[in-house]
């Protein structure tokens, strides 16, 4: 199921997505997206690392974060836990 997931997202990231697609490569245009990794690459990610269930929930999430008074940020789908000194 992970590699039907993979091949959707990347079919979608190929021909129709804003930032990755052919025509979007083609208009030469900064990014569109404001997260880093993208949302379909961070969905695609998340199912690679996490599995079907809780990568497409991780995706679905952050899809919802996508708002136009959301600023972006580096987001990735492991993100460091913060080390404290005892």
């Amino acid at each position: 199921m992970k590699q039907v997931l993979s091949k959707i997202i990347s079919l979608y990231q190929r021909y129709i997505s804003p930032d990755h697609s052919l025509w979007a490569k083609a208009q030469n245009h900064p990014p569109y997206c404001k997260h880093f990794p993208s949302c379909s690459e961070y969905t695609k990610e998340a199912i690679e690392k996490k599995g079907v269930i809780i990568g497409l929930s991780k995706g679905f999430w952050r899809i919802l974060h996508c708002m136009p008074w959301n600023k972006g940020s580096y987001d990735p789908v492991e993100k460091q836990e913060k080390k404290h000194l005892h």
